[in-house]
C-alpha cells in the first residue's frame, strides 16, 4: 500500500484550515454553477461571493434527483448540469430512472482512492473489482480508486461465481471490491470448490454492511470497511480501521436536513443527506441524496479530522436498495400497470443466508407468477420471489416498498 498513514495531508487538517479552504472554494464553484443552463432559474441572482460555509449554503435551493431526471429528459443527456459536453468526458453512464452520469479519467476523478487507502488497499494488492462494468459507473467507480492507490485490478464485475472463484486463485487477488454480500457467495464457492483463496481486504459499498457479515469476513481474516458512495456524486463517506462511523470525504460539504426540505436539523438528529460537490467537471449544488443519516460527535480516533456521519440509515422515502440496487414506488406502480389483473403490489426486503431477499407481494385475480416474474425483473431490475395473495389482504398503510431488515 502507499507508505503513509492518511491519503494525502487534507485528511487531518484542523477546523480552521478546512474552514478556510471551503471559504476560497465555495464562492468558485457556486459561479461555476451559475453559468450552466441547469442553474439558471435556481441560483442565477444568488451572490457566489456571499456562500463561503455550510451555514451560508443553507440559503440555497436543494437539487433532488426528479428534478435532475426532468431536465435530463427536457435536455439529454447531462440537462444542462455539466461544464463539458457528453464528447468532453470519458464516460457516460446510465442508472436506473434512467439518469444519466458522467466520468472523466482525471486522477482519482471519483474520489474513492480515499477509502481504499483506508483499508490497506494499494501498491501490490490485486483488486478483484465485482461492481457491474455495464451502463451503470459502480465499477469504474471503485477502479478509478485502485488506480489512485496503484493496485492492480481484476475487472470481474457481477456473476459466474466459479469463474471468479477460479480467477482470484489463479491471479492471487488479495482484495475485494463489490456488495457486502457478494463477497460471501464467492467465499462460499471457493470451499465447495476446495479452493483457498488469498483475500485479506474488503471495500464494499452498494447496499449495508450487516455487523453479522462483517463479523463472519473478520473470521475469516477478511477486513471489511465500506463507503458511502452514489453515481452522481462519487465518494461521500467512508469508513477507517477504528470503524467508528463514516468520515466525509475532503472535496465535498454534507449536511443534514429535515426530509423534504432544505433546513438543517439540530446536531446529532437523523435527516436526509444533502450534498455540494466540489467536483469543476459536475458542479452539484445541495443534492438531496433521498438518503438519511446524522452527524456524529469528535472527531475519529483514526486522525482524521474531518465531520463523521451514521453512515446510511435508511431512505427519506419508501425508495430502498435491495442488492445494491435502489427500488422505487414509481417501479412498483409500472409493475401494477403493465398487467390489468393485478390490483396491488407490495415489494419485501428481508435477509436470508447473510444475503438480501426480495419479495413481491401481487394482488391479482391471475395466477402467472412467471409472466409476474418477468415483469418484475424488467422493470425493478432484480430478480424476486413472487407470491400472489388474495384481493384486499395487503395492508392498508400507504405502503409499496416494506424493508424488513434490521440495522443494528
Amino acid at each position: 500500500m502507499l507508505n503513509r498513514p492518511y491519503f494525502d495531508e487534507l485528511e487531518t487538517r484542523s477546523s480552521a484550515d478546512r474552514a478556510a479552504a471551503l471559504a476560497e472554494a465555495l464562492p468558485a464553484q457556486i459561479t461555476r454553477a451559475q453559468k450552466l443552463p441547469g442553474y439558471a432559474q435556481t441560483l442565477g441572482a444568488v451572490d457566489a461571493s456571499r456562500i463561503r460555509s455550510v451555514a451560508d449554503l443553507a440559503q440555497l435551493p436543494v437539487l433532488r434527483k426528479s428534478e435532475l431526471g426532468k431536465a435530463q429528459a427536457a435536455s439529454a443527456p447531462f440537462g444542462g448540469f455539466t461544464t463539458r459536453p457528453a464528447s468532453g468526458f470519458s464516460h457516460v453512464f446510465q442508472s436506473p430512472g434512467p439518469i444519466y452520469e458522467p466520468s472523466n479519467t482525471a486522477p482519482d476523478w471519483w474520489r474513492m482512492g480515499r477509502f481504499l487507502h483506508a483499508c490497506g488497499i494499494g501498491k501490490g494488492d490485486i483488486v478483484q473489482n465485482c461492481f457491474g462494468y455495464h451502463l451503470t459507473p459502480a465499477g469504474m467507480i471503485f477502479e478509478s480508486g485502485a488506480r489512485a492507490v496503484e493496485a492492480t485490478v481484476l475487472p470481474a464485475g457481477t456473476g459466474q461465481t466459479e469463474l471468479q472463484v477460479i480467477a482470484a486463485r489463479d491471479v492471487g487477488t488479495t482484495a475485494y471490491a463489490g456488495t457486502p454480500d457478494y463477497l460471501k457467495v464467492i467465499l462460499e464457492k471457493a470451499d465447495e470448490m476446495g479452493i483457498e483463496l488469498k483475500l485479506t481486504k474488503a471495500a464494499v459499498g452498494g447496499g449495508a454492511l450487516f455487523p453479522s457479515l462483517r463479523q463472519y469476513y473478520a473470521d475469516r481474516g477478511i477486513t471489511c470497511l465500506q463507503s458511502y458512495a452514489t453515481a452522481d456524486l462519487g465518494n461521500i463517506a467512508y469508513e477507517s480501521a477504528a470503524m467508528e462511523g463514516m468520515i466525509v470525504d475532503e472535496h465535498i460539504i454534507v449536511e443534514i436536513v429535515t426530509p423534504g426540505t432544505g433546513d438543517p436539523v439540530a446536531a446529532g438528529e437523523v435527516g436526509e443527506v444533502i450534498v455540494t460537490t466540489l467536483n469543476p467537471d459536475y458542479p452539484l449544488i445541495r443534492f438531496a441524496t433521498g438518503d438519511l443519516s446524522a452527524v456524529m460527535e469528535c472527531t475519529s480516533s483514526c486522525g482524521r479530522t474531518n465531520m463523521r456521519i451514521k453512515g446510511w440509515m435508511g431512505r427519506a422515502d419508501q425508495t430502498t436498495k435491495i442488492k445494491g440496487m435502489f427500488v422505487r414506488p414509481e417501479q412498483v406502480a409500472a409493475l401494477v400497470a403493465r398487467h390489468a389483473e393485478i390490483s396491488k403490489a407490495r415489494v419485501i426486503a428481508s435477509r436470508a443466508g447473510e444475503q438480501d431477499v426480495m419479495t413481491v407481494q401481487i394482488e391479482s385475480t391471475g395466477s402467472d407468477a412467471e409472466a409476474y416474474g418477468t415483469s418484475i425483473a424488467e422493470l425493478l431490475k432484480l430478480k424476486g420471489k413472487v407470491e400472489i395473495v388474495t384481493l384486499g389482504s395487503l395492508p392498508k398503510d400507504g405502503l409499496v416498498i416494506e424493508d424488513q431488515r434490521s440495522y443494528d
